[in-house]
């Protein structure tokens, strides 16, 4: 749904849609290195795959633990892949299994006094990262951006939901 003072972008504006994916794509590449993930878990002294980071992201978000096909549809992954990651995690000591309370055949899974430890950790040492990198930035600018990121991940999630391109619904979407 376009922004209530705007207009909604014309095809006048393709060339700033093929700037901001090349943007993104820049943004995606930098978050994803393997050197800089290396370096992040080494400075906060964490051992956890880069895999991991974001299934325990969204774990120490959620209010409550969830379901592994749960997780696998919130990470855009399959379920083994989950499963994988969440042995590799709980042998660790950053997850714990606990019964679910609509099924007690099933389990949950939630991060455990370590997993939020070594969660805060790795945000810790990204968001000084990124604080050193926009210092010279203005407060105004830094709450624009966050604004205006916050606006384009909410409509690429509904317009995923309307095409149903996405198993995440408004729910599962990370709070602001």
């Amino acid at each position: 749904m376009p922004h209530p003072e705007s207009t909604p972008a014309s095809p006048v504006d393709a060339g700033h849609i093929v700037e901001l994916e090349r943007a993104l794509a820049r943004v995606a590449y930098l978050l994803t290195r393997v050197r800089r993930h290396e370096q992040a878990l080494t400075q906060c002294g964490v051992q956890m795959d880069r895999a991991s980071v974001p299934l325990m992201r969204l774990l120490a978000d959620s209010p409550e633990p969830l379901r592994l096909g749960e997780l696998a549809t919130r990470l855009d992954v399959e379920a083994p892949h989950v499963s994988r990651q969440i042995q590799r995690l709980e042998r660790a000591g950053y997850i714990e299994r606990v019964a679910d309370p609509a099924d007690r055949r099933a389990q949950r899974v939630s991060p455990t006094v370590e997993g939020r430890r070594a969660v805060d950790a790795v945000r810790d040492v990204l968001r000084g990262w990124m604080q050193e990198a926009l210092s010279d930035w203005t407060s105004e600018d830094l709450k624009a951006l966050a604004v205006l990121n916050h606006r384009m991940v909410d409509a690429f999630l509904d317009h995923a939901e309307v095409n149903g391109d996405d198993g995440a619904t408004a729910r599962d979407r990370p709070r602001r």
